[in-house]
């Protein structure tokens, strides 16, 4: 099979290198650069890929896309959308290849979309950014999807076990154009709920609570809003608003509305822990982290995000011991949250004003994190204080 990898780019010269190795797989690389002021197209020429520059205006994700998709030869089996700052992991293109089949329209493949501090993953999930040549289009003008267009059937999605693709994001980039595309992507397909609950997830990025709260209780009433996952995201959004505007009550209910809708995912209990922990409310949060160190299955949805599965719910539950005068219980769960973030130097801290408090040792809790006694610089946290 011909395997074409495309992408769009503006000022990735630094990107440049590191994308085209992890690419080099396929047996073509195309991009659109859309105004690089920086010598991104040149060093892509130089590494052998085909390059055309040309901008975008008004600018919008989809058009880009769909233009880049262009150049992709006619006679390519499967086509691979990827960005500069992503890269495959070796060996994607052999599992990708086996993974296909003649019926087959797009394949899915896990994606870490944000890696720790300490250089774990964070969010994780799975997208389908590849598939046959003909038939497809980037739709939205950002949060672009990849639609069928085609007259015949778009063909089977297949999974593509063992392909896995990461993303190192330039946090120096601006998300700015990010807000007015949304409101735009509404306006164009006020009936697209997944673009209405975006636009409703930016408004809370930008500490608009009250635009955030409209929109997502538009998003929750609209017909085509049925996804337990994505809902329950829109219900937990709204309680943070809630929180923010200092209407505790109303944030406790939404979250507890969004347990109910989606009983399956950590977040929404990690969350409602959270707001009673900062209430000093220490049954609760005990209570409700069980709840979510009780789901084990990560899901392979965006909606997943990294602090429910790290250290923190370990973390709360350590505090909420400690305030309730169960100071082996709190070491015991602060060693945990320990174990998952080794590096994190306020959970060391905690862990060993607990040590003092308990009259225990670190050994008997885990031995998983005996090395961190050797980090004699590490920040100490000062009982009853022990805070996030």
């Amino acid at each position: 099979m011909k395997v074409v990898v495309y992408g769009i780019c503006k000022n990735e010269a630094r990107f440049v290198e590191r994308w085209v190795k992890s690419m080099s797989e396929a047996d073509e690389i195309v991009v659109l650069d859309t105004g690089s002021e920086d010598d991104t197209a040149e060093r892509l020429k130089d590494h052998g890929v085909h390059v055309v520059t040309e901008a975008i205006v008004p600018w919008r994700f989809d058009k880009a896309r769909n233009r880049s998709l262009e150049l992709v030869p006619k006679d390519a089996d499967i086509c691979v959308c990827t960005d500069l700052d992503e890269v495959f992991e070796p060996g994607w293109r052999k599992l990708l290849e086996e993974a296909w089949r003649p019926e087959a329209g797009q394949a899915r493949y896990r994606y870490t979309w944000s890696f720790t501090k300490e250089g774990r993953e964070g969010v994780v999930f799975w997208i389908e950014k590849a598939h046959r040549r003909h038939g497809y289009q980037w739709v939205h003008p950002v949060h672009e999807v990849l639609t069928w267009t085609g007259e015949e059937s778009p063909g089977v999605m297949v999974t593509a076990r063992g392909v896995q693709l990461n993303h190192f994001p330039d946090d120096t980039k601006s998300r700015g154009q990010y807000l007015p595309l949304l409101e735009m992507s509404v306006k164009e397909d006020p009936e697209d709920d997944r673009n209405m609950h975006y636009l409703g997830r930016e408004y809370m990025y930008r500490g608009r609570w009250d635009d955030c709260i409209r929109t997502l209780q538009n998003h929750l009433a609209m017909p085509r809003a049925q996804w337990a996952d994505e809902r329950a995201a829109s219900m937990r959004y709204i309680a943070k608003s809630y929180l923010m505007k200092g209407e505790r009550q109303k944030a406790r209910d939404w979250y507890l509305k969004a347990i109910v809708q989606a009983p399956y995912l950590r977040e929404p209990y990690t969350d409602l822990a959270y707001a009673l922990y900062e209430e000093e409310n220490w049954e609760g949060v005990l209570y409700f982290t069980k709840c979510a160190l009780a789901i084990t299955d990560r899901p392979t949805t965006y909606i997943c995000e990294a602090a429910s599965w790290g250290s923190l719910p370990h973390d709360l539950r350590a505090m909420a011991f400690f305030h309730t005068g169960r100071p082996g219980k709190a070491l015991e769960e602060a060693v945990k949250a320990l174990a998952l973030e080794p590096e994190d130097k306020r959970l060391l801290g905690n862990v060993r004003a607990l040590e003092k408090k308990a009259g225990a040792c670190l050994w008997k809790a885990g031995a998983s994190v005996e090395h961190t006694r050797e980090n004699e610089n590490a920040d100490t946290a000062a009982l009853p204080d022990i805070t996030r």
